[in-house]
C-alpha cells in the first residue's frame, strides 16, 4: 500500500487518499472471488488452490488498476494546475466515494477467506508458529518487489515515469506522453493495492473502511 502512495506522489506530489479504499474495495472483491466463485477451503486440492489464487490476484489488480486509472483520468487530470489544496480535497472526496461503493457492495460486515493450506507450521521456536498463511505473503511479496524494481529501472515505461517525476515538461519536450505515463503509474499502484488486498485477505479480514486504518500506516511508511 505504501508503495502505491509513494509512486503517485513522486509523479504528482499528491497524495493519493483514495488509494487505500482501492485496496479494500480489492479485497472485498477478492474475498467474493474466493468463496463464492471458486469456493476454495483447505479441503481443495493444492493444484486448484493455486490455480483460483493466481485468476484472483489478476483479477483483483485488474480491478485496481481499473479504479486507479479512473480516479486519475476523472478527478485528478483536470486539476494539475490547480492548488495544492483542491487536489487535496478532492482526494479526500474520492476516498469517501470510493469507500461508500464498497460499503453499498457489501455492507458493513467483516470479509475473510477460510485457510487454504492446511498441515503443520512452517516452523515453530517454543511458542512461537511461524503459519503457511505467513509464509505464502512472504512468497508472494518478494517477487512483486523484484518485479517492480525491474520495471521502473529497466525499462522503458519505467525511465519514463522516472524523467515525468524530474520534470514534467522536460520530460514532455523529450516526447514522453505524460498522461499515458501518469496513468500507467496510476494503474501499477493500483496493481499493487490489489496484491496487497489478497495477501492482507490471507492472514485476516476486512470491510469497506479497512483501506482507511490501513492507509495512514502506509502513509506513515510511504514518508519513511
Amino acid at each position: 500500500i505504501a508503495l502505491g502512495y509513494t509512486l503517485v506522489y513522486g509523479i504528482l506530489e499528491l497524495i493519493n487518499f483514495a488509494h487505500g479504499d482501492v485496496f479494500a474495495l480489492s479485497g472485498l472483491f477478492a474475498s467474493s472471488i474466493i468463496v463464492s466463485v471458486f469456493k476454495l477451503d483447505e479441503a481443495t486440492s493444492t493444484a486448484v488452490v493455486v490455480a483460483g489464487l493466481a485468476v484472483t490476484f489478476l483479477l483483483s489488480m485488474a480491478l485496481g488498476a481499473g479504479v486507479n486509472s479512473t480516479i486519475e483520468f476523472v478527478a485528478y487530470r483536470r486539476l494539475r494546475g490547480a492548488p495544492r489544496l483542491s487536489l487535496l480535497i478532492t482526494a479526500v472526496g474520492m476516498s469517501f466515494i470510493i469507500q461508500n461503493i464498497s460499503l453499498a457492495f457489501y455492507d458493513v460486515n467483516y470479509r475473510s477467506v477460510p485457510p487454504l493450506i492446511s498441515g503443520k507450521d512452517v516452523f515453530s521456536i517454543g511458542e512461537v508458529h511461524y503459519g503457511w498463511d505467513s509464509f505464502f505473503v512472504v512468497l508472494m511479496t518478494v517477487p512483486t518487489l523484484f518485479v517492480l524494481r525491474w520495471l521502473v529501472a529497466k525499462t522503458r515505461q519505467g525511465k519514463a515515469m522516472r524523467a515525468t517525476s524530474q520534470s514534467p515538461e522536460a520530460a514532455a519536450i523529450m516526447g514522453i506522453n505524460i498522461n499515458r505515463t501518469i496513468s500507467f503509474t496510476f494503474a501499477l499502484a493500483g496493481a499493487l493495492a490489489g496484491i496487497g488486498a489478497v495477501l492482507y485477505l490471507v492472514e485476516f479480514n476486512i470491510r469497506y473502511d479497512t483501506g482507511f486504518q490501513l492507509g495512514l500506516i502506509a502513509f506513515t511508511a510511504a514518508v519513511l
